[in-house]
């Protein structure tokens, strides 16, 4: 019977009421050794089991920490006869990592969403309680795994609870999932436990002070430890006495029974190859007798079970380095034929002095868990590899693999370390350059942009054969852009130059021409035309299209031309290349450029909804520089449709990252959009102010791209402010940047410029071509500004009729797109012409939340439920879930009427 606990069964119970109709939830209990998270555990799921659902268990094990998804496997095993019914990719994946059929690594996150479909899938035909008790020590791949798939489960009838302890480093307690905290039995369930035991009420009330009413400890220290040694002041360490307590006990046994139970803890409680263990050692499961009798572990068929884990964490502690290696020799000895993998980790925690025999043992396992995706498990196999390695060069080439698999895992300082130790070890060149590699990725996508700036440009100066030196290069300049180091952009460019006569591979070439043209762009050196060219021959390059490491550069290149035309093609086929491959570590920051394209065209709602998922992707997957790319594009957006405490707030966040790991770009991005936010408001000195802390950024980086130089901005603020003459100054400056790189959206802002500061007879000629050069590019947003600075002049030249055309047509785009401050200006100035003003209403897209956004632009494209849910990293109940309410916010009710509003509101 379970003691206590009422509020905690209570809001487990309605946990699982919730999920029987329809409103999935999950819930991690933390606590210390001892404390009761099992026991409430067995309590929820005779609850669930009542209740008629589908309850699917698991436990964590610490002998099976390195079996890839090996809690995985345990938990889903009998619901597999559904994993035919998933997608194609998601199938394939779970498949492979659970080793029933063959296929290649997936991407971390991909099992991830696999397990969300089954889950999904299986709560189609009841609701499902999923409880895996010891979580912090499940293998990292299935806690990876289930922690995504938790996440994502609120609109399925799925409730998951799992248990982790107190301090335990743990995927699942660092995940972001809710939690309840588990602290120990109140005073009167405390002292029930006590009932039989004949202790004065003063040592009563010392236990039960100094336990803090753990169960656990109430139970067993009684008897093994002595209550005058407790401290007066504060509890006791309770898992660390109850170790001791247990530790004690196990003291006490004959020698034979200490090594039996010393097995039996190695083995992971298998009792068959406990007892060929033990045979090898000379003693028998007899002798384990002993250890029943004294209350440390229970002996059944097929099954040596520890009373708690902390006896079996205690007898291992107490052990010897030496008597460990025995016991693993032993059961290496006895594991079955085909269970190579737990072969190879009693090898590896067996061995002392390098061994290559065993080294290899080793590195074959890892290679089997990492084609399995399990890549947590197999960096720590090359890692154990590594370290009986005895050769220093084959050292270095597994802690280089143990560090790129890490990295795949999501373990960033992990992987950071164990190059670092390869880099006291002799190395070739071409493991030096898969070094560098990799380090330049890792400190790129968490935040050390400058210190990947460096490896790159490195690593790629030191390469002997251009076709590898030339995409090192490239990285080196897309990582300076990030940083703001405009001219080491160029001097990378120019040593990428001087090596493209020598590069063979149509990839490298093409990387070298994008790269080369971005710096001259951000260099103010030109650009644009070879940029142009590549993504010509982008168009036309399949495997270039499908090449998920070139993603970047596909939707920089349209993002940087500002123009109407094919190249903007490419981006919609990108971004679905690596929905499908669910590649979640290179997603964010392809959603920044992705959102940021969206939102200088009239798709400022999908933009929003773009880097939102960025956002969140971003952190999910402890990408700080993707972070803050996503941020900062949402800001600037959320700045100009006046969404002003969003805006602060993620512009503050954005500075707070920015500064932290000088990620100056976008810093920028940052200030550019409290600028937009004042100038929009109305509030134009605090406007000019940010305006010229941004000028004053690019100024210092030598950032010579006409295009991230808020000058338009500031001649209007200056202009409002009656500064005419600097106005003036400005927009001559502004007229030769732009002229010198020759883009028409350049080209548009400062012609608009010329007409801001114009004379009366000369504004209209500004203007118009103004207005021509914005017809050139699918900003829609710019053009609406042209018009309502030209309606802006002609009104105070006292020409309101002409006036009121173009402030018409501002108002009609900014009330289109959701720019409220910018509409509401524009109805101002036309209401000043004499003009009554109508407003547009608010239309449906405007009422979804980005994710009921994508979620609608999802299905209207032809994609089944299924094909959304996979593509949006959701369940499919999720997907119906938003559905629902798009169709009630937008007023439909079929697919076909769905597509048909999009169209028409977009």
């Amino acid at each position: 019977m379970l003691l206590g606990r009422e509020h905690e069964r209570q809001v487990l119970r309605s946990l699982a009421a919730a999920a029987r109709v329809g409103q999935g939830g999950t819930l991690v209990v933390v606590g210390e050794a001892g404390i009761g998270k099992s026991a409430l555990l067995r309590d929820l799921v005779t609850t669930a089991t009542d209740a008629r659902m589908r309850v699917l268990q698991a436990a964590g094990v610490e002998a099976e920490r390195e079996v890839p998804f090996g809690g995985l496997l345990q938990l889903l095993r009998p619901v597999l006869g559904h994993l035919d019914a998933l997608p194609a990719p998601q199938s394939e994946a779970l498949g492979a990592a659970l080793a029933l059929r063959p296929g290649a690594a997936a991407e971390r996150f991909a099992v991830g969403a696999a397990v969300l479909g089954l889950l999904s899938r299986v709560a189609e035909d009841e609701p499902v309680a999923v409880v895996v008790d010891d979580a912090h020590l499940l293998d990292a791949p299935s806690a990876q795994a289930l922690a995504f798939a938790a996440r994502r489960l609120a609109a399925d009838p799925v409730a998951v609870v799992l248990t982790a302890r107190l301090g335990a480093p743990s995927v699942v307690t660092e995940s972001g999932l809710p939690t309840l905290p588990l602290g120990g039995l109140g005073p009167g369930d405390a002292d029930a436990l006590l009932v039989g035991r004949h202790l004065t009420a003063a040592a009563r009330a010392r236990l039960l002070a100094a336990t803090g009413g753990n169960p656990l400890a109430l139970l067993e220290l009684p008897d093994d430890a002595t209550l005058d040694s407790l401290p007066d002041d504060a509890p006791l360490p309770v898992p660390a006495s109850l170790a001791r307590a247990f530790a004690s006990r196990a003291d006490a046994l004959s020698p034979a029974a200490r090594t039996a139970l010393l097995v039996a803890a190695a083995g992971g409680g298998d009792a068959a190859s406990t007892a060929a263990a033990c045979a090898l050692l000379r003693v028998g499961t007899a002798d384990l007798d002993e250890a029943s009798a004294a209350g440390l572990v229970t002996v059944t068929a097929g099954r040596v079970t520890f009373r708690h884990d902390l006896v079996r964490s205690a007898v291992w502690a107490e052990a010897s380095p030496a008597d460990r290696r025995e016991v693993h020799r032993a059961l290496a000895a006895t594991v079955p034929p085909g269970d190579a993998d737990r072969h190879a980790w009693h090898l590896g925690e067996a061995g002392g002095e390098p061994d290559e025999q065993v080294a290899r043992t080793l590195d074959a396992a890892a290679a089997r868990a990492a084609a399995r995706g399990a890549h947590a498990v197999a960096g720590l196999g090359y890692s154990r590899a590594a370290a009986l390695t005895p050769d220093p060069a084959h050292r270095a080439a597994r802690l280089v693999t143990a560090a790129e698999l890490s990295w795949r895992a999501g373990r960033p300082g992990p992987a950071l370390d164990l190059l670092a130790r390869a880099a006291t070890l002799p190395r070739d060149p071409a493991l030096r350059l898969r070094a560098a590699t990799l380090e330049g990725t890792v400190a790129a996508r968490t935040g050390s942009i400058e210190h990947a700036r460096d490896v790159f440009v490195a690593a790629g100066t030191s390469a002997q054969d251009a076709d590898l030196a030339v995409p090192l290069l490239a990285d080196a300049v897309l990582a300076a852009q990030y940083a703001g180091d405009v001219m080491a952009a160029a001097r990378t460019a120019a040593r990428i130059d001087a090596l493209l006569p020598a590069v063979r591979s149509s990839r490298a070439r093409w990387l070298g021409e994008m790269a080369s043209g971005v710096a001259g762009i951000i260099g103010g050196q030109g650009g644009p035309d070879r940029i142009r060219e590549a993504m010509g021959r982008a168009l036309d390059d399949a495997a270039l299209l499908a090449d998920p490491q070139l993603a970047p550069w596909l939707v920089l290149g349209p993002l940087y031309l500002r123009e109407a035309g094919t190249a903007r093609s490419v981006v919609p086929t990108v971004v679905a290349h690596l929905r499908r491959r669910a590649d979640l570590g290179a997603l964010p920051i392809l959603l920044f450029l992705v959102a940021r394209d969206l939102a200088t065209t009239d798709r400022w709602t999908d933009a929003v909804a773009t880097y939102t998922e960025g956002v969140d992707l971003a952190r999910e997957a402890g990408q700080v520089t993707d972070v803050a790319a996503c941020l900062g594009g949402l800001a600037w957006l959320e700045a100009r449709r006046g969404d002003a405490d969003a805006c602060r707030a993620h512009a503050a966040e954005v500075l707070a990252l920015t500064a932290e790991h000088h990620l100056g770009f976008f810093r920028a991005w940052a200030l550019l959009a409290l600028g937009d936010l004042a100038l929009g408001e109305g509030r134009t000195q605090e406007a000019l102010d940010a305006y010229t802390a941004v000028d004053e950024l690019v100024t210092a980086q030598r950032f010579g791209d006409v295009d991230g130089w808020p000058a338009a901005e500031m001649v209007e603020a200056l202009v409002r402010l009656d500064r005419a003459d600097e106005a003036a100054a400005l927009t001559s400056r502004l007229v030769r940047r732009a002229v010198g790189k020759g883009q028409p959206w350049s080209l548009a802002r400062a012609a608009r410029a010329r007409g801001l500061t114009a004379s009366a007879d000369d504004l209209d000629a500004a203007f118009a071509e103004a207005l021509d050069l914005h017809a050139r590019t699918p900003d829609t947003f710019e053009e609406a500004r042209t018009h309502l600075a030209y309606g802006y002049r002609l009104r105070r030249a006292r020409r309101r009729t002409d006036a009121r055309p173009h402030l018409r047509a501002a108002l009609a785009t900014f009330d289109a797109l959701g720019a409220r401050p910018w509409a509401e200006q524009a109805a101002a100035e036309l209401r000043a012409t004499g003009e009554t003003v109508h407003r547009r209403d608010v239309t449906g897209l405007d009422h979804l939340t980005p994710q009921e956004l994508q979620v609608a632009r999802t299905l209207a494209a032809g994609r089944t439920t299924r094909e959304a849910a996979a593509a949006l990293f959701l369940s499919p109940k999720t997907i119906e879930y938003h559905l629902r309410n798009v169709y009630t916010k937008l007023g439909v009710r079929s697919r076909g009427e769905l597509t048909a509003a999009l169209a028409a509101l977009a």
